[in-house]
């Protein structure tokens, strides 16, 4: 009941403080949150660099706006940025991460770092060591992973930082593999651990697994026991996590309470609309893939956001949540076969104006 009555408090807030026309693509303004403001509202925002260099626009109300501009307004207190090792083509590497960070501290977001030890994405079915490390031993390895971090921190200094991305079965595989090679997993993330407090004490350190049931969670934050950290980040995508959001909150519970640590949904999305914007085949396009309670509308992607923060906020544990690829819309044009698998389930429409899911960030 508490979790039913904090859902309907916040559609009540989001009614008061929005002007919108029955949920469609008008953006928000919002007031700004205080600067104690502790609950994390983020945004991950990582594409942001690459659509902004083919001059992508951005539009609030149908009126042109920087996306920083628009998030903070909305209320959204932090962006999440992905950071790669040694990129091809220099997309998420650390030159592009440290000015879009200095740029969203400018904006007035708090910067959240998710550090993949990598050089492109990972995940738990790929958690590949970069090329440049692929041939160390493991101590040279475990001092490259130190060293890095601490270069992270020099550079960038998040206020929060995920020591890898959905390390599900470990990092830097195979020798930080989690099932094949426990032990020095652990080594490796109590050595980024270590890092980040010896240069950063103040900076936030989360440990990110993807799911929120199963059992697979407890199996893994048991193992996770002996780093230190401050956040637990779970992903959790209805698609891929169960359509239960009942199992959002009683996880959160029992994590928080059984590890005493502070909860995260650390990735959540959800469609507007089956439809495309581009030749790129999307994550979503049926029913099937979907909560019923919630449709593929932007009425129900709004409803479904704040079901999930409602979830979090309704634990004493809960610390936030972070949309993912809000900002990844169809920007390499609408022939594009190798464009955004995720423009239905971005913070825009397919014209580049936001949506009313916004509200879902505000104060």
């Amino acid at each position: 009941m508490k979790k039913h009555i904090k859902f309907l408090a916040l559609l009540a807030i989001a009614a008061v403080q929005f002007a919108c026309s029955g949920d469609d693509d008008k953006g928000t303004n919002v007031p700004q949150p205080p600067t104690d403001d502790t609950f994390i509202r983020a945004s991950d925002i990582s594409y942001l660099p690459e659509m902004e260099a083919v001059q992508t626009k951005f539009y609030n109300n149908g009126k042109e706006e920087n996306m920083l501009t628009t998030l903070k307004n909305a209320g959204c207190n932090a962006v999440r940025i992905r950071l790669w090792k040694n990129p091809v083509n220099g997309r998420s590497g650390m030159a592009e991460v440290k000015a879009l960070a200095e740029k969203s501290r400018k904006a007035g977001l708090r910067v959240w770092l998710t550090v993949h030890y990598s050089d492109h994405w990972a995940d738990p079915g790929a958690q590949t060591t970069p090329e440049e490390w692929k041939n160390l031993s493991f101590d040279q390895l475990k001092t490259a992973v130190t060293t890095y971090t601490e270069t992270i921190i020099k550079e960038i200094n998040p206020d929060i930082i995920q020591i890898g991305n959905e390390i599900n079965s470990g990092l830097l595989w195979p020798k930080g593999h989690l099932i094949d090679n426990e032990q020095q997993c652990i080594s490796l993330l109590s050595a980024a651990s270590k890092a980040v407090r010896a240069k950063a004490p103040k900076t936030k350190i989360m440990i990110h697994y993807a799911g929120i049931n199963g059992g697979g969670t407890d199996w893994f934050f048991n193992k996770m026991k002996t780093i230190d950290y401050d956040y637990i980040g779970l992903s959790y995508y209805p698609i891929h996590h169960g359509k239960d959001l009942t199992e959002v909150a009683s996880t959160i519970d029992a994590l928080g309470e059984k590890y005493g640590k502070k909860v995260v949904i650390a990735e959540t999305s959800y469609p507007f609309t089956f439809l495309y914007n581009d030749f790129t085949n999307n994550i979503i396009g049926n029913n099937t893939q979907i909560i019923p309670e919630f449709p593929a509308t932007p009425a129900g992607q709004k409803a479904f956001v704040l079901a999930v923060r409602a979830s979090v906020e309704a634990s004493a544990h809960g610390q936030g949540f972070a949309y993912w690829g809000g900002e990844w819309v169809a920007f390499r044009g609408k022939q594009s076969a190798f464009g955004s698998t995720y423009e239905n389930q971005a913070l825009y429409s397919f014209d580049n104006n936001a949506l009313s899911v916004m509200q879902a960030f505000a104060r």
